[in-house]
């Protein structure tokens, strides 16, 4: 038998029929209608002409109307691809090239977005409509059709498609060096696996899920509390009262959220706008995507004696690489914690950390050199610098390549130096993370003033100040690639003969408060 994503659904629908497989606010979807909206959303696609194989775009803010897209794709063999509504459309341009889909499906707020593109020139074959309202949800009107108009009312039956395994299923969007897109291709199989509960169905309870349903994250997640036949609840915003009114609301049991998000979960726990037990039903507090300091780890033990505290280690390519479970979160402070099941580590020469198992992805979608270039004869390179100790308990030193990790995101400094580097008032930009406790590193710009000293602002004739940088960024960048912090020097310091930001340097000087 093969491991099939829409299994997991059918599945589901049969056994559980009437539980509650996701919800948001005050909707919610049972696994039969999850099942049932699949049937329609897989029809629909085939109607316009979307084939087993084909990618599907999908470009909105989380819904829950997404949930049957995701699981209509894996019901037709059509491959899932979020995509960040976060991105403007300038960068959301080479995004779609690159993926080239047969379909792009937009919420409200991205649909006239879409339009005014002028997709018919780069994908003239391409479907592009609004997603489709789940049960009472109201319609969108707007300068898109919807899929179920777009079909039309009688779509007409889809043939059973012949999957493999080893066929792809989602490819999850990200971001390199260089800033440009590239698509994680996962299988199947990878997909079953890296979410699996088991040979043995036990009581699970729900999840809150704070993620975008633009990333790996909510879709594993939910992947895991479908399979085990249990609910997942998406929040609008990860906001602690949001937050924390889903968990009392469902009764939650399990909390993933990132070092940040935690941390404004604890800050609303110690407000007077807290009633104290709020979180009292997690049973399974997990963290992880940036750096965890042990001081947020022992707050958030003192915070939920009764809850199980764990770190998880992972990438989009390689899945869930190590763990550190809550009996060791104080007894090996700062790390990353053992391989996690079925996973291989180790360092090459310059200490780069390689990660080998079952559930790494196939490849970046239509770039072989990248590909290549992280993944060796089995073994995928995590880019991340690492050490492990005398009883194998692993940790992140640093980075092998030029990526900053900010909140779970990951920014190309190179990128947001292209967009800084046009402001008329610098004359010259290096972009740099500087470790941080909340966000994990935080983007820092360093700039040179055009008049070579610092001013009030524009206006004055000086450096523009944080919040102007920020704002020239707007429809540019994405919020999460634009800087938080601005340091202005003198000189940017390069390599004489290449030119290049010489970005360690720059972060040592600013830890060590010489530029500030």
């Amino acid at each position: 038998m093969e491991l099939l994503v829409g299994d997991i659904f059918r599945q589901a629908a049969v056994a559980v029929p009437h539980r509650m497989a996701a919800a948001m606010g005050d909707r919610s979807l049972t696994f039969a209608e999850v099942w049932d909206g699949a049937g329609e959303v897989a029809a629909r696609l085939y109607a316009v002409g979307v084939r087993p194989g084909d990618r599907v775009v999908v470009w909105a803010a989380t819904s829950l109307d997404v949930v049957p897209v995701f699981a209509g794709c894996a019901r037709l063999g059509a491959v899932f691809c979020p995509m960040s509504p976060l991105l403007s459309a300038e960068e959301a341009a080479p995004v779609l090239r690159a993926v080239a889909p047969r379909a792009v499906l937009a919420d409200g707020a991205r649909a006239g977005v879409l339009v005014g593109m002028g997709l018919d020139r780069d994908l003239p074959d391409a479907a592009l409509a609004t997603l489709d309202p789940v049960a009472g949800a109201p319609r969108l009107d707007g300068p898109l059709p919807s899929l179920a108009a777009r079909a039309g009312d009688d779509p007409g039956p889809v043939p059973e498609p012949s999957l493999a395994e080893t066929d792809p299923h989602v490819v999850f969007l990200t971001s390199g060096s260089t800033g440009a897109p590239k698509g994680v291709v996962l299988s199947h199989r990878a997909s079953v696996l890296r979410s699996h509960p088991g040979s043995q169905l036990e009581p699970r309870g729900v999840a809150v899920c704070m993620f975008p349903m633009f990333h790996m994250a909510p879709w594993t997640i939910s992947l895991q509390q479908w399979h085990a036949r249990d609910g997942v609840v998406y929040v609008e915003a990860a906001t602690a009262p949001e937050i924390c009114a889903a968990v009392v609301r469902h009764r939650a049991e399990r909390l993933n959220a990132i070092p940040a998000v935690w941390q404004r979960l604890l800050d609303h726990l110690a407000s007077e706008a807290a009633n104290g037990d709020e979180l009292a039903t997690i049973r399974f507090a997990d963290t992880g995507t940036s750096a965890t300091p042990p001081e947020l780890m022992a707050a958030l033990m003192a915070a939920l004696p009764n809850a199980n505290v764990r770190i998880f280690y992972g990438s989009t390519e390689a899945g869930n690489v190590a763990a550190l479970d809550h009996v060791d979160i104080t007894r090996k402070p700062g790390r990353i914690g053992v391989p996690s099941v079925g996973t291989d580590l180790r360092l090459d020469e310059h200490g780069e950390l390689w990660a080998r198992n079952a559930v790494l992805f196939d490849g970046y979608l239509g770039l072989p050199e990248a590909t290549a270039e992280v993944l060796v004869d089995g073994w995928y390179r995590t880019g991340d610098l690492a050490e492990v100790d005398d009883e194998g308990y692993w940790s992140i030193v640093g980075r092998a390549r030029d990526v900053i990790r900010t909140g779970g995101e990951t920014v190309a400094p190179a990128e947001v130096e292209q967009v800084l580097a046009g402001h008329p008032a610098l004359a010259d930009v290096a972009v740099v993370g500087v470790p941080d406790d909340r966000w994990g590193e935080t983007v820092c710009a360093v700039v040179v003033p055009a008049n070579g000293e610092a001013g009030a602002g524009t206006g004055a004739g000086g450096v523009p100040s944080l919040d102007e940088l920020r704002d020239w960024c707007d429809g540019r960048l994405a919020t999460f690639k634009r800087p938080r912090r601005l340091v202005v020097t003198a000189e940017i310091p390069r390599t004489a003969a290449t030119r290049q930001v010489q970005r360690r340097a720059l972060v040592e000087r600013i830890q060590s408060g010489e530029l500030a």
